[in-house]
């Protein structure tokens, strides 16, 4: 690709003076790990392998010590606490997060830093966030300083917790987070982690040492969290970090961008001292670009401001397709809980909608083979099978403006020898990486071949076509009592929630101010822009 930046962020366009991360980095080799049970083995193989003086330091929005990573373990503790005592270099940066009767997770987490720290690890419970917001990060960066071809990081949507450890049969973990009644007592649980190797690991240890070095506080604006951490003896004072390590060797053809959120917030945070919202300008390029075919896994695809960005790429080009895949309801039960999140998904839809009309906006959600709905938790986005990510931020306002979030993006210097070569017609041709990353996702959707109907997917025409098709079978079947042979695939037509006028009255305040707030420094939100 003879000039990235007609893909990627410039310096400039990041637009925060104080991050000390590269534009992108060249050399690097990115393999998506779908599934948690993918994850989390990969991630056990690699830190057992790991000898006194190599580091490994991570960030979780949720951690539940006892999580299995393998069906018989070891559990999250266990395979952190063994790596401490080997002399490795455990740290840790988890979200306080909200009580538990709100349905987070304090006291897993606390647990996990207890846990960690009585075994030599250092955990920092962060909670230098905005009102209602959180750390949302999911990463674990491993440096080999002896033999920096080892060196690791993993990123995505993947917490370290209950629940994620599902695969491509969509049973569920054994050990469940509590949801709503509809996925059953073990969820089903769809998601995507990206293995990275070569200079972009540095660039993800750079931005966990600029939130590990925040001299502000951990339990900023919370006197009650203090005292109890007092009492607790809990790491107030992050310990100094060793020194930084040169970037590992080049290991593959893959230009990386690691995108960022982060608010807006007193005090300011040194390496974003009016926030950061890469993430919102990296999505907003390469949409932009988009000519054929937009492929989103999201779980919420919630806000108007967000949907903006489709709606007016559909307006502007009449080619182009838009594939969603969202879960099929919300992941708590309660009006309070689900209606909002129904306002805001059905405000993005429609907005999509009327743009790009139902022959071009085409909304899934996914069942397992009992028919039970998955939980998308996926963040991944490809545009024409050029650019794409993995990340931990969701297509709403929240994410892209209030919690602290991270995304993998990707550009493959590798051309893909399958026709068509170039479905955009803008002369970037397809790319290895994102249409392998698009046919593994919806081959598993669709019940097809890995190996043998690439066919029935690679043009963007006859893929949501195959899309639309088994789709359509599959919600015949069910309407038709479930007679006769399952059609093949998982994916049924999405049909948003009907709200009437009386519920959107009251739910709409609560999305906006609770569920999607605004992170954004106020000029910005007059201005309408990211």
């Amino acid at each position: 690709m003879d000039d990235p930046s007609r893909w990627l962020l410039t310096s400039e366009e990041r637009h925060n003076r104080g991050a000390a991360v590269p534009s992108w980095t060249e050399g690097n080799l990115v393999r998506p790990l779908v599934h948690g049970s993918v994850y989390f083995d990969r991630l056990v193989e690699v830190v057992e392998q790991l000898g006194a003086g190599d580091r490994l330091w991570f960030t979780d929005w949720r951690g539940d010590p006892d999580q299995r990573l393998r069906p018989d373990g070891p559990t999250v503790d266990e395979l952190f606490s063994a790596a401490s005592r080997r002399g490795v270099d455990v740290r840790g940066l988890v979200w306080r997060s909200h009580t538990d009767w709100l349905s987070y997770s304090k006291e897993q987490n606390r647990s996990l830093d207890r846990e960690i720290e009585e075994d030599g690890g250092k955990v920092v419970l962060d909670q230098r966030v905005r009102r209602v917001g959180s750390h949302h990060q999911k990463v674990v960066i491993i440096r080999c300083p002896a033999e920096p071809s080892r060196d690791v990081a993993f990123a995505g949507g993947i917490d370290l917790c209950h629940s994620r450890r599902d695969d491509a049969r969509h049973h569920g973990d054994p050990q469940a987070v509590d949801m709503a009644s509809g996925y059953g007592p073990t969820p089903p649980w769809h998601d995507v982690q990206a293995e990275i190797r070569g200079p972009a690991v540095a660039v993800l240890e750079t931005s966990f040492r600029e939130r590990w070095d925040d001299p502000t506080s951990p339990v900023q604006g919370n006197p009650i969290a203090y005292l109890v951490d007092r009492f607790r003896r809990a790491r107030l004072d992050p310990s100094p970090l060793p020194p930084e390590l040169p970037p590992p060797p080049p290991s593959g053809p893959h230009l990386v961008q690691i995108l960022r959120t982060y608010p807006k917030i007193r005090p300011r945070y040194d390496f974003a001292p009016e926030g950061e919202r890469s993430i919102a300008r990296g999505y907003s390029k390469a949409v932009r670009r988009a000519r054929r075919l937009v492929y989103l896994e999201d779980q919420y695809m919630w806000s108007g401001e967000v949907a903006q960005l489709f709606a007016d790429a559909l307006t502007a080009n009449p080619d182009l397709h838009l594939v969603v895949v969202v879960p099929r309801i919300p992941d708590q039960e309660g009006a309070f809980n689900a209606t909002p999140q129904y306002v805001g998904r059905r405000q993005a839809i429609d907005l999509c909608i009327r743009a790009g009309g139902e022959e071009r906006v085409h909304v899934f959600d996914v069942e397992n083979h009992a028919g039970t709905p998955v939980y998308v938790h996926a963040k991944v986005c490809v545009v024409d099978d050029v650019w794409a990510s993995v990340g931990s931020d969701n297509f709403n306002r929240r994410s892209w403006t209030h919690d602290s979030e991270l995304s993998t993006a990707v550009l493959d210097t590798t051309p893909d020898p399958r026709e068509p070569l170039d479905p955009a017609g803008t002369g970037d041709c397809a790319r290895t990486f994102p249409r392998d990353l698009r046919l593994e996702l919806a081959q598993e959707h669709l019940d097809l071949d890995p190996g043998g109907d690439d066919d029935l997917l690679l043009d963007p025409e006859r893929f949501v076509a195959t899309l639309e098709a088994r789709a359509a079978a599959l919600a015949e079947w069910h309407e038709g009592g479930r007679r006769g042979p399952r059609p093949p695939g998982r994916l049924r037509p999405h049909r948003p929630e009907k709200l009437s006028w009386l519920t959107r009255l009251w739910a709409t305040p609560v999305y906006r101010l609770l569920v999607d707030p605004d992170g954004r420094p106020l000029r910005l939100r007059l201005r309408k822009a990211f």
